[in-house]
């Protein structure tokens, strides 16, 4: 066990110095202690290691973990992804970080973790693909005591948007208001009645008194039943993102910089993105919003913690080479 160590130890630091020597910058190695007022979790902070000179970016190999620094930055609205970079999608992301995208890639590879490929749209829809990432943010709460939650229960399924059931006829005991005010209302040519917004069980029981027909009354259980807040179950995935390459000074561009780092809509630059079909073509597609009740503050300081999920632990080393092979041939 102890002999192959050193051997590991070299594949793993080959894959960052190699990475970052692609990209034609330096990994740090910082003698300084590391900053972790966000918290880490219940791992020795002597086992980080900084991955560049900001120390934004801190890789645990004893733990298997990549830490990315960053902050809260939403509590409301719709989301095309979980983390981004700052001054990229903080209006539609909950947490952004200082961090380059690059940095954290390499990261991940030094883990042994695999890249996919992100998602296509044209000339059809091609989901994206890649290893699971488990994805989890670290933070220390008011009382000053650490806190851990999995990223997937600070998203949730839209609530704030229209439901539709086609009802048809229109009920004739069923009086709506004249000049189309109130959550409730119906669509004449479409022949759909549509309810705006997250239904409690008073507004249940208060909307099936209005009519005793059995289509609307199916419908306003459905309308119930799917505006209730219900967490995201989708899995992370590392799809990786893509290079692409100036054909007039043959320089290597790294897609993930345009900010998508972390994505719960699919994102063709994505570095890391959802397993299920989650579209970003256009606001009224998305799928996810912030679960606000249990989000800290704007401005916490948080650690997003980035374990790659492995199938069987002897094939670790195999990835890392793996990733090394893959490294993209930048100038």
């Amino acid at each position: 066990m102890n002999s192959r160590r050193p051997q590991t130890s070299k594949i793993i630091l080959t894959v960052v110095f190699a990475f970052y020597f692609l990209l034609g910058v330096s990994l740090v190695t910082a003698d300084e202690p590391v900053n972790t007022d966000a918290g880490v979790g219940e791992q020795n902070t002597a086992s980080l290691i900084p991955l560049n000179k900001e120390k934004t970016v801190l890789i645990d190999r004893a733990g298997n973990r990549l830490l990315v620094k960053g902050k809260i930055v939403l509590q409301r609205g719709l989301l095309e992804m979980f983390c981004c970079l700052d001054g990229s999608k903080e209006h539609e992301s909950i947490v952004s970080t200082s961090a380059k995208a690059y940095v954290v890639h390499g990261g991940l590879l030094a883990l042994g973790a695999e890249a996919g490929s992100p998602v296509k749209y044209y000339p059809e829809y091609t989901a994206p693909k890649g290893q699971k990432m488990e994805v989890n943010v670290i933070w220390t709460d008011k009382e000053g005591k650490e806190q851990k939650a999995d990223a997937q229960s600070w998203i949730r399924y839209v609530v704030e948007r229209y439901y539709y059931v086609v009802v048809d006829p229109f009920p004739s005991d069923l009086t709506l208001p004249e000049n189309g005010e109130g959550d409730l209302r119906y669509d004449d040519f479409n022949k759909e009645l549509y309810w705006f917004g997250h239904m409690t069980k008073d507004q249940r029981a208060e909307m099936k008194r209005l009519s005793k027909n059995e289509e609307y009354q199916k419908a306003i259980d459905v309308f119930y039943e799917r505006s209730q807040p219900r967490e995201m179950d989708s899995q992370f995935i590392f799809t990786g993102s893509r290079f692409v390459k100036d054909e007039e000074t043959d320089e290597q561009f790294y897609l993930a910089e345009d900010g998508c780092l972390i994505c719960v809509a699919n994102m063709p630059t994505a570095m890391i993105d959802v397993s299920i079909e989650s579209s970003s073509q256009g606001t009224d597609s998305l799928l996810f919003e912030p679960f606000t009740e249990r989000i800290p503050p704007i401005g916490t300081e948080v650690m997003v913690e980035i374990v790659p999920v492995k199938e069987k632990d002897s094939q670790k080393d195999a990835g890392v080479l793996k990733g090394i092979e893959e490294l993209p041939k930048v100038k």
